[in-house]
């Protein structure tokens, strides 16, 4: 089944067109990159996706079904999951009240607190510690941890790396790399050998389109497909 469908896709931010008929799709369990330079679209495509900015005309599809115009809330309870740049979360509240704070009501608790610890245990060390008192690295493990708990097959990812330091970065990509073979994700990512490492396939976008596709095993920096529309 295919998890994201976006089918000419146009989203505007006022009167700017910024994706310009975008098509894609990412199939169960696949993880699939956004590659380009800032400001070419990649994060209106996630936003689009969740109907955070929606868009005048295309269709966005989540698990086959037609989500273009509903309520993000209603977008979300498909099971999408959105971790993004700016890695929100309740700063004065602990590790574990914030991982708490996004399970599902009807949800058992102790059990998907588990889950989160399991999947991050250097998180579980940190459990009553205040979130805003966290490294940027382990402030991303838990937008990562608070977005699996609730039952969101699909993660949409902007900007893991963005900002931290490269130890931190490593941190961040095994984190991505534990998550479970039959996760999907999109990830939008500035290191593209970060990018192409996390992902089995890659798009790239330019002025509001998808310009490249490809394989991310098969890619690198020195591709034409990905270098030309990543260099200024």
């Amino acid at each position: 089944m295919t998890a994201i469908e976006l089918d000419d896709v146009h989203t505007y931010y006022g009167q700017s067109h910024i994706l310009q008929g975008v098509s894609l799709s990412v199939e169960d369990g696949e993880n699939v990159a956004l590659l380009g330079r800032n400001g070419v679209g990649k994060t209106t495509t996630l936003r689009s996706i969740l109907q955070l900015t929606p868009p005048r005309s295309g269709t966005v599809r989540v698990h086959d079904e037609d989500v273009t115009g509903l309520p993000t809330h209603e977008v979300a309870r498909r099971g999408v999951g959105w971790v993004p740049e700016e890695r929100r979360m309740f700063s004065h509240l602990t590790v574990a009240e914030n991982v708490r704070a996004s399970i599902p009501p009807e949800a058992d608790p102790a059990e998907r607190m588990r889950r989160a610890f399991d999947r991050f245990p250097d998180l579980e060390e940190l459990r009553e510690h205040e979130a805003g008192s966290l490294s940027g690295g382990q402030q991303q493990m838990l937008a990562i941890a608070r977005a699996l708990v609730g039952d969101n097959d699909v993660l949409l990812v902007d900007e893991p790396s963005e900002g931290l330091a490269p130890l931190i970065v490593e941190e961040v990509v095994e984190a991505l790399e534990d998550l479970p073979d039959d996760q999907t994700l999109v990830l939008v990512e500035q290191n593209v050998p970060m990018a192409l490492a996390l992902t089995d396939r890659f798009y790239v976008l330019d002025h509001g389109e998808v310009v490249a596709e490809g394989d991310s095993a098969d890619a690198s920096l020195e591709d034409d497909r990905i270098r030309r529309y990543l260099t200024a």
